[in-house]
């Protein structure tokens, strides 16, 4: 098998570990603050990492990564997580995912701006094409619990792990995708760990079960496990070639709410997601 097939295959999983990120958001964040809520699934997930790089024993990255690994720690560790959660409380979790559809286009973007890809003319086109379906579905569905300042948190949130997914890809070229995550978890751990004891709940027993599988979810999958696919995958694959699957989480994200949830699913939801599929059939044949 093929480098690039492997790339789209562990791509495509974690992008499905990470569609049903926003709804777990939401299920966690009706039961604990948002900020706590970023602190504290860093901090656990950062003990899966810290034992995985124990286990594994991994060497420690070298003094010319570290900066690297600071810009995903701020990103996919701190960033993307806490701007989401306060606009999770704001904005209903399908609303959420209709942004996270521009992922692709950012993460792309940083691509060639520190990854040193150049994707062809018709890339471009075919990605803002994908991106054009997903702001058009936003504005035909603004009936959708929306807020501008919600919706604001939530492009800030793209802009930010767009750049955490693109210096990691870079990074996951020589160091692999675990590595790449757990290191930047562990970098953040002295601050993260200290403030989740200082902005802890007074008192947990009213918290319900969604709420901590939610916690768990954004915790153990969220901030781990999918970013162990998808950095390998961004890593085999390319990062703007494999960075289009993106275009699809918004709508697995979408049924997932729906499902978890109970939040509107109707059939422009699958008219959408058929024309973004084809955006992003189209675009991988000009990744490069």
């Amino acid at each position: 098998m093929t480098a690039a097939r492997l790339g789209l295959i562990n791509g495509t999983l974690g992008m499905l570990i990470f569609s049903a990120s926003l709804p777990a958001t939401r299920l966690a964040v009706l039961e604990f603050d948002p900020l706590f809520l970023t602190l504290a699934r860093a901090s656990l997930a950062s003990a899966c990492a810290g034992a995985w790089l124990a286990f594994a024993r991994a060497p420690w990255p070298a003094s010319g990564d570290m900066a690297r690994l600071a810009v995903v720690a701020l990103g996919v560790v701190v960033g993307f997580p806490l701007l989401t959660a306060l606009a999770l409380e704001e904005v209903t979790a399908v609303r959420g995912m209709v942004f996270i559809g521009l992922l692709p286009l950012a993460t792309a973007l940083f691509g060639v701006l520190r990854g040193g890809e150049r994707p062809r003319r018709a890339y471009w086109l075919f990605s803002a094409f994908g991106a054009l379906l997903v702001a058009g579905f936003a504005v035909a569905t603004g009936g959708s619990e929306g807020t501008l300042r919600g919706d604001l948190l939530l492009l800030a949130a793209v802009l930010v792990c767009g750049i955490g997914y693109a210096e990691g890809a870079v990074l996951s070229r020589r160091l692999g995708g675990v590595q790449v995550i757990s290191w930047a978890l562990i970098l953040s751990l002295p601050a993260m760990l200290p403030l989740a004891i200082l902005f802890r709940p007074d008192s947990v027993t009213g918290v319900g079960a969604a709420g901590w599988l939610g916690l768990g979810y954004v915790s153990l999958f969220s901030m781990f496990i999918g970013f162990v696919f998808w950095y390998r995958g961004l890593a085999q694959g390319g990062i703007a070639r494999v960075s289009q699957v993106q275009l699809l989480q918004p709508f697995c994200g979408m049924a997932l709410a729906a499902l978890l949830l109970g939040e509107t699913l109707d059939w422009p939801v699958v008219v959408v997601a058929a024309g973004v599929t084809g955006c992003v059939a189209a675009a991988r044949r000009f990744a490069r």
